[in-house]
């Protein structure tokens, strides 16, 4: 059809050639005219059949203090107050989405072959320069270190003299609360460090670095902090024999010679240490640790790279479980590992063992050190397992929807109370710690940042009832999953295996939330203010879709 001034879509190009400033050329095969749109992206690539521009830089909304409110060119007005930057993102995708895609009820239909978006051949130069802004990152470097007998007895005292910092200063935050004085700053009790260190009580204190010393009065300081936030627990005394570590905070007091796989550390020397890859960056600070009886230095740095460019073209739903580690949405699952339960009878056997020992006698702490290989053991298998799955993932895909789990809800305790017990606790007892074997936190956390280096993107979606939705005709019922694998719709009679079923509608959520905002799943939120539907505003671009079809 012909572009007209009755056209929707010649509207539509008007409105937005108006209200914004910037030039590409989406060009529609098959009418009589050439029709500019206001699109301005880095890159395209494809979404499962779905067209989609990525990487948005002051796309849609232009803002400039000095010239003016934003601009909204959905609605052809100012931005309205409150919005917020989240609300502009998600104006911009579910534009672009309507653009580029077929929508009938805010769902993404097959790729048009009829539209091309094409970068012009010249781009204002301040936004080309934000464009090639690369981004800092800042990676870890964790090694196995070889000191001798002298270095271990020497790391095993600095760690102590940090705890034992670190206990002193807790408990004199808490004899300073009891009294009704104030909490006491990190620069305050710093200077008490000073008084410790020179004092007769605790001389031995200026055996250790002093670097250390005050990065553990930080660690308390932080955890004061998160307490206060309401991000984390009252902090906790530590124990002797846990989380033995110490660190020096700045790369002056350290010095790295790689090509000799050697690390120089204040009062302890030169130092080998297992050099199994290159350090890349520029190094900040280093961690000494122990664990299993081995020591570990974990060194941070920080590089400038470009700006990552996703190499794959796909977006993929997971759902993850037990019988299976993870259910992909193109139909293709990936075993669990079971770490745990692979050494469950060997790990009940050495703990029986120490049982019978005398406490602190050395053939207590021999079969200790047998037991903490055996945690190590599974640790490192689970570790390794998820590092090899979300490498590939984030390889292989530009856009992962996950479920959003409260894993921590999830795998607590049914025993209840005295008054109130709990019921079926042997069975949640062992749903918990399968629950636990998995590793879904970490899955998640490694997930994120791999997709962020690899230029991609990762959604969490809400999680109820994914497996109870026909992904069909979206039918909702407790009934549709007759099995824990087996899923049958009740009103249209669709049977698929229940984790594809929810990895399915987890990808479909994630893909409304990408475009309009919105979680998908059909449960209102309860606020006072109910915000416009992002999934309303491309009225228009349905028109242009069905005058085109």
């Amino acid at each position: 059809h012909p572009i007209n001034e009755k056209s929707p879509l010649f509207d539509l190009s008007q409105e937005a050639l108006g209200q914004a400033d910037f030039a590409l050329v989406a060009t529609i095969r098959g009418l009589d005219e050439t029709v500019s749109q206001t699109i301005h992206s880095i890159h395209t690539y494809t979404f499962d059949d779905i067209k989609w521009n990525h990487r948005f830089v002051d796309l849609y909304r232009k803002t400039d203090s000095a010239n003016g409110p934003s601009i909204d060119p959905m609605r052809g007005k100012p931005c309205r107050s409150g919005q917020g930057q989240e609300r502009g993102r998600r104006s911009r995708s579910c534009f672009v989405w309507s653009q580029l895609v077929d929508c009938q009820d805010g769902q993404p239909k097959k790729q048009r072959n009829d539209i091309v978006v094409a970068e012009p051949d010249s781009i204002e130069a301040a936004d080309r320069q934000k464009y090639n802004e690369g981004m800092l990152r800042r990676q870890a470097f964790k090694y196995e270190l070889m000191p001798n007998g002298e270095q271990q007895r020497a790391m095993r005292r600095f760690a102590g003299s940090c705890r034992f910092v670190f206990n002193k200063a807790l408990a004199l935050q808490q004899a300073n609360h009891q009294t009704g004085e104030k909490f006491i700053g990190y620069v305050a009790m710093a200077k008490r460090l000073t008084e410790w260190r020179n004092g007769r009580e605790t001389p031995w204190l200026k055996d250790a670095p002093v670097h250390p010393l005050q990065h553990a009065l930080k660690d308390l300081d932080r955890a004061y902090k998160n307490f206060f936030a309401k991000r984390a627990g009252f902090p906790r005394f530590k124990r002797k024999g846990s989380g033995e570590r110490f660190r020096f905070p700045d790369a002056k007091q350290f010095v790295i010679d790689q090509p000799n796989s050697r690390i120089k550390l204040p009062k302890l020397g030169w130092m080998r240490y297992r050099n199994s890859r290159d350090i890349l960056g520029v190094a900040k600070n280093i961690t000494i640790s122990r664990s299993a009886g081995k020591w570990y230095a974990s060194i941070q740095t920080e590089r400038e790279i470009e700006q990552p460019i996703p190499v794959a073209t796909t977006a993929i739903g997971i759902d993850v479980g037990i019988a299976r580690f993870a259910t992909l949405s193109d139909g293709s699952f990936i075993a669990p590992l079971n770490s745990f339960r692979a050494h469950q009878q060997r790990l009940a056997r050495y703990q029986r063992r120490m049982s019978r020992k005398v406490r602190f006698s050395n053939n207590w702490k021999k079969e200790k050190a047998r037991v903490q290989k055996v945690h190590t053991d599974i640790a490192r298998a689970r570790k390794d397992f998820l590092h090899k799955t979300t490498t590939t993932i984030s390889q292989n895909h530009a856009l992962v929807c996950i479920e959003d789990l409260q894993v921590r809800n999830m795998s607590r305790s049914s025993k209840g109370t005295s008054e109130r017990p709990g019921k079926r606790v042997s069975q949640k007892s062992g749903l918990n710690r399968a629950i636990l074997d998995q590793g879904w936190a970490e899955f998640r956390r490694q997930l994120e940042y791999k997709m962020q280096w690899a230029g991609g993107m990762l959604l969490a979606v809400p999680a109820h009832h994914t497996s109870q939705t026909c992904p069909c005709c979206g039918h909702v019922a407790a009934e549709n999953r007759s099995t824990q694998a087996q899923f049958q719709c009740v009103a249209c009679e669709h049977t698929a295996h229940a984790d594809l079923v929810g990895a399915i509608n987890v990808l479909e959520r994630g893909q409304r939330l990408f475009a309009c905002g919105e979680d998908g799943s059909g449960r209102s939120r309860k606020t006072t203010t109910q915000p416009a539907s992002a999934k309303q505003e491309p009225t228009e671009a349905t028109m242009l879709e069905a005058s085109l079809a």
